[in-house]
């Protein structure tokens, strides 16, 4: 490591450890209608028979959303219906996308559903997975330092809570196939990611080194899971 590296990864770690970090909760709607069709989701796309929505977390999934502010992605997600402009996800489940965690461009972290409630962000994972979506992610409005260092600060904060194994990108989800924990039944539904950046989950994971999550599985060109 670099000396310009070794101090700026030095300077995450402190920011991420500032005083007066907090969640704020902002709860999107989860009635009895978003309820039934999580349920139904582990049922059908997983075959998890089970009475209500919960998960064991054992993985944390970073995301972007691509949406430019707080508010659009709030909007996006809160319904329990996926919309009608979202039609390459309606024919797996009509459950809406969701993240239990969304983190602001000014790096202020808010808590759209409980830990332990499955919210639909990852393909064949969302059973064990809980998903840290960061407002932005395009050319004009790339993630800030700000998002860096709560994104850095909340999965010290998870992994404490939880026993968690892997801290991924969205983009490495598809290594997971033919992995235990991959779920999903429908060889066909699968959408390409590339959130939120390579660059960006290196540094969180370079940050949190100390907390020894495992690697991420690599995939041969057939998509067999195999381990390394």
């Amino acid at each position: 490591m670099t000396k310009r590296n070794l101090v700026y990864t030095l300077l995450l770690v402190l920011g991420s450890c500032a005083p007066g970090k907090r969640i704020i909760d902002k709860p999107i709607v989860f009635d009895e209608t978003r309820k039934i069709m999580t349920i139904d989701y582990l049922s059908d796309r997983y075959g998890l028979t089970v009475n209500s929505p919960t998960i064991v977390p054992k993985m944390i999934v970073l995301h972007w959303t691509v949406l430019p502010t707080l508010e659009a992605t709030f909007e996006a997600f809160e319904k329990s219906v996926l919309p009608t402009w979202r039609p390459e996800l309606e024919n797996a489940s009509a459950l809406n996308v969701s993240s239990q965690f969304l983190v602001d461009r000014d790096g202020k972290i808010y808590r759209l559903l409980p830990e332990t409630t499955m919210a639909r962000h990852v393909i064949g994972l969302n059973h064990c997975a809980i998903g840290i979506e960061n407002v932005g992610g395009t050319k004009d409005l790339p993630l800030t330092e700000a998002q860096l260092k709560s994104n850095i600060w909340l999965v010290k904060y998870l992994t404490k809570k939880y026993n968690i194994d892997y801290l991924i990108g969205h983009y490495e989800y598809t290594n997971f196939e033919g992995h235990l924990l991959w779920l999903e039944k429908d060889e066909n539904y699968r959408t390409e990611k590339n959130d939120p950046g390579e660059d960006f989950v290196r540094k969180v994971r370079n940050t949190n080194k100390n907390l020894k999550f495992k690697p991420v599985p690599q995939k041969s060109p057939t998509h067999e899971f195999q381990i390394f």
